[in-house]
C-alpha cells in the first residue's frame, strides 16, 4: 500500500494487536498490513472525538463498493453459464445490500472490532446495519490493496456465495404482489383483494395479519411489520400454490 493513499491509521497497541490477528485468523481475510485492516474498522466518529489524526474507513468503503461489485459480477458470470443479464442483475442486487453485507458482518462479530465515538457507541451504533455493511466493505478494499484481487475475490464469495444460494433458493425475492396479480389478469382478468385480519401487539410495534383473496379463494392470514411486508406475504401464499405447481 502506498503511504499517501490515507493520512493516517489509528495506533496500534499490543491488545489490539492480538484481536486484529484473531479477526484475520477466523474470518479467513487475506492482509498482511495491521494498519490497514485496523483503517478498515476506524467510523468518523472515532476519528472525529480521537487526539490523534487519523483516517477513517469512508474511502475504503468506497472503493470496496467496486470491489464488490466485481467479485459478485465474476462470479455470476462464471457460475451460473445459464442466467442472462436480468437474472445478474437480480442476485446482485439482492447480495450487495445493506441487509446482506449486515448479516455476514454480524457473523463475522464486526462489531467487536469497530472503532466508534462514544456518542456513536451509547446510540448503539455497533448494531446499525449500515455501519456495519460500510466496514464490509471497507474491509473487501483493504484486501484488495493489500493483496490483490484475486485474494479479494476469495474472500468476498467466502460468504456472499451463500448469500447467492440463498437468493437463489428464494427465487430473487420476488415481487409476489406483482407476479400473482400478472397471474390473476391473465387467467380471470380480475385483480387480488387484500384484507387486513387484525393488528397485533403493542401500539410502537404492531404486527400486521393480512389475507389475500384470489377469484373467490383466500389465502392467509400471513404477518408482517407492516401491511406491505405482510400483502407480500399473503400474496406468496397463493402464489405457492397456485402459480408454482405449475411452473416448477
Amino acid at each position: 500500500m502506498e503511504s499517501s493513499l490515507f493520512k493516517n491509521a489509528p495506533a496500534i497497541s499490543s491488545e489490539r494487536e492480538r484481536e486484529l490477528l484473531v479477526f484475520i485468523e477466523e474470518s479467513k481475510i487475506s492482509i498482511n498490513d495491521l494498519s490497514l485492516l485496523n483503517l478498515a474498522f476506524t467510523h468518523r466518529s472515532y476519528a472525529n472525538e480521537t487526539n490523534e489524526d487519523v483516517d477513517t474507513n469512508e474511502r475504503l468503503e468506497f472503493l470496496g463498493d467496486s470491489v464488490l461489485g466485481m467479485c459478485v459480477a465474476d462470479w455470476l458470470f462464471r457460475k451460473l453459464p445459464a442466467k442472462q443479464e436480468g437474472d445478474f442483475s437480480k442476485i446482485k442486487s439482492v447480495v450487495v445490500s445493506e441487509d446482506s453485507l449486515a448479516q455476514i458482518a454480524r457473523s463475522l462479530h464486526i462489531d467487536r472490532y469497530l472503532l466508534i465515538g462514544k456518542g456513536e457507541e451509547n446510540s448503539g451504533g455497533r448494531q446499525k446495519k449500515a455501519l456495519l455493511a460500510d466496514c464490509m466493505e471497507a474491509l473487501f478494499a483493504a484486501c484488495y490493496l493489500d493483496s490483490g484481487f484475486d485474494a479479494a475475490k476469495e474472500f468476498v464469495m467466502r460468504y456472499l456465495s451463500q448469500q447467492i444460494q440463498a437468493v437463489l433458493d428464494d427465487d430473487y425475492h420476488r415481487d409476489y404482489k406483482t407476479s400473482l396479480q400478472e397471474y390473476m389478469q391473465k387467467r380471470w382478468r380480475k385483480v387480488p383483494t387484500y384484507t387486513l385480519v387484525k393488528r397485533t401487539g403493542p401500539e410502537h410495534d404492531f404486527t400486521f395479519h393480512m389475507e389475500v383473496d384470489v377469484n373467490g379463494s383466500v389465502y392467509g392470514p400471513a404477518k408482517g411489520r407492516n401491511k406491505k411486508e405482510a400483502e407480500q406475504r399473503a400474496a406468496k401464499l397463493a402464489y405457492d400454490q397456485l402459480v408454482k405447481p405449475n411452473t416448477d
